[in-house]
């Protein structure tokens, strides 16, 4: 694969032309809507031959995490399974007797099963209308909870066929640090005789002593060495309540790996990868939330609205502005073909474990395809 950058007035029969391919495999390639519309910045991917034997790629896993359930996320899963190692449908909630809410997983794990993707059952404490901290300390602070919790945990991954878990804490208070690593131990205890692995979702931090109620509980040397696994939550630097800007900024994420690696194996990391676009209105006011789509939706409006793309060297993401038919402004960061290979770069650079996706449901055609171009993908199952 290679990647162009459309330049003002280049039309696609220019540029396969140039790279001596079809007009329809670019089309194709990128899922492009209409091969007459470009606009200056848009990055493609060209799909010519990979001078790269498999054999010199990297090995890695990949995972992804799954909001939409039912025949919707059995369908998510069907249309990218071959690039997946892992999948994490989110989320069975704990509940503070120790119980479980449940999700409609049943047409997924099929789906799972089909395409050889390990599904790994995801547990969380919060939810969209709740933190979660005080969840979390009633849990944490108590054992009886917790083996109410693990005996329902079993019973689930053994009726489903989840073999895995991945441990979800958020918010977690910080007075609850070694309560929660002392939880995950006793996890590992309970569910590695019976053969299943524990991963956790840690927060991103650049340091041990980092404060904050997103971080501080969350012990990156203690994960590293009690849970198989940990996903690093690399993302959310355009937070949806924030003012607009890079929602995965590489040169922050290079400072978190940067500390990870320190305390951390670095087989056991997964590289966070957020795979959706935001939109956020000019001027920013404080609160007010960002739209959230796909990739695909954001290239879509920048050739309505006929935006230039440009692309942050520092953040290595792509943005544009524009002004919609009421005249409101709007800024809108997004990932690319561009972006998508700086982070495959990252991984390979701190030799990583894998890739971790946030989230299944925004169509990002190049994603896969440059996936697939730079690494050999594991199969587990």
């Amino acid at each position: 694969m290679q990647i162009h950058v459309v330049q003002p007035g280049e039309t696609l029969w220019l540029i396969a032309n140039r790279y001596g391919v079809m007009v329809n495999q670019i089309v194709t390639a990128n899922e492009l809507a209409d091969a007459n519309q470009l606009v200056p910045g848009m990055a493609l991917v060209i799909p010519v031959p990979s001078t790269t034997p498999p054999a010199e790629k990297p090995e890695i896993d990949v995972n992804a995490y799954a909001l939409n359930t039912g025949e919707t996320g059995a369908r998510e899963i069907q249309e990218v399974g071959r690039f997946l190692t892992y999948w994490m449908p989110f989320a069975y909630r704990m509940r503070a007797d120790g119980g479980l809410d449940a999700i409609d997983d049943t047409e997924m794990l099929r789906s799972a099963a089909a395409e050889r993707v390990v599904p790994v059952l995801t547990i969380t404490n919060f939810s969209a209308t709740e933190a979660g901290s005080e969840l979390a300390h009633t849990i944490l602070a108590s054992t009886a909870i917790q083996d109410q919790l693990f005996a329902n945990i079993e019973n689930v991954m053994k009726e489903k066929g989840y073999q895995g878990i991945n441990v979800d804490f958020e918010n977690v208070l910080p007075a609850d640090r070694e309560l929660y690593n002392q939880f995950l131990q006793r996890l590992v205890d309970r569910l590695h005789p019976e053969g299943y692995f524990v991963s956790t979702a840690l927060a991103p931090k650049t340091s041990g002593e980092q404060t904050g109620i997103l971080v501080e509980a969350h012990d990156y040397e203690a994960h590293g060495k009690i849970v198989d696994f940990v996903v690093l939550m690399t993302y959310e630097w355009g937070y949806r309540l924030g003012p607009p800007q890079a929602i995965s900024p590489l040169n922050q994420i290079k400072r978190v790996l940067d500390y990870a690696v320190t305390v951390i194996p670095r087989d056991k990391i997964f590289f966070g990868f957020q795979i959706y676009a935001r939109d956020w209105l000019l001027p920013h006011v404080e609160g007010q939330e960002a739209e959230t789509f796909s990739q695909q939706e954001a290239l879509r409006r920048a050739i309505q609205y006929g935006a230039t793309i440009q692309y942050d060297e520092v953040a290595q993401s792509p943005f544009f502005r524009y002004t919609d038919a009421d005249g409101q402004r709007h800024e809108v960061w997004f990932e690319d073909a561009r972006s998508a290979q700086a982070k495959f770069d990252l991984v390979k650079e701190y030799n990583l474990r894998g890739i971790s996706y946030w989230v299944l449901g925004y169509p990002f055609p190049q994603n896969w395809l440059l996936l697939e171009d730079n690494f050999t993908i594991r199969k587990r199952a």
